[in-house]
């Protein structure tokens, strides 16, 4: 993943705008990291033009799988990396794995009624479809959600 100082480079080509806008950013496994993280999705996403409830469904998105990976690995560091293809955009958090809770991302039955363990009902709530994967560079886990994706109107 690139740093989020790259970011004015991704997503272009040539002085002109890419096909498909991308940006990736790591932030330290710390409870501060999940409003920046969300601040950083928002303000990405006003920067590409997307509708206010885009913004707004991909930060909830965001703080809920970063939240997750703080509190279920080990991790030293979470990235995340955004991409929009078409009408969707895809969110990938990505954790370095361990810890006592590192087990395959699930929502939890009656997690709607809970104060905790309504985060993944509400990122399949939010998004078309959702999972996991390993990561290819370690042990970590990249849990993936696909939103759809519009412009601001005019």
């Amino acid at each position: 993943m690139a740093s989020s100082n790259n970011a004015p480079l991704l997503g272009r080509c040539s002085g002109t705008a890419a096909r498909h806008p991308q940006d990736a950013f790591h932030l330290p496994a710390q409870r501060t990291s999940v409003s920046e993280a969300r601040r950083r999705a928002g303000t990405l996403l006003h920067e590409w033009g997307a509708d206010q409830q885009v913004r707004d469904d991909v930060e909830l998105v965001v703080s809920e799988l970063f939240t997750n990976a703080l509190r279920h690995t080990d991790s030293e560091k979470v990235g995340c990396e955004l991409t929009v293809v078409g009408a969707h955009i895809r969110i990938e958090v990505t954790d370095q794995g361990g810890g006592p809770g590192a087990c395959t991302p699930h929502v939890q039955p009656g997690s709607v009624d809970k104060e905790c363990g309504r985060g993944l009902f509400l990122v399949g709530a939010l998004s078309e479809s959702w999972g996991t994967r390993p990561d290819d560079s370690g042990p970590g886990r990249v849990v993936w959600a696909d939103l759809p994706y519009a412009p601001a109107a005019h």
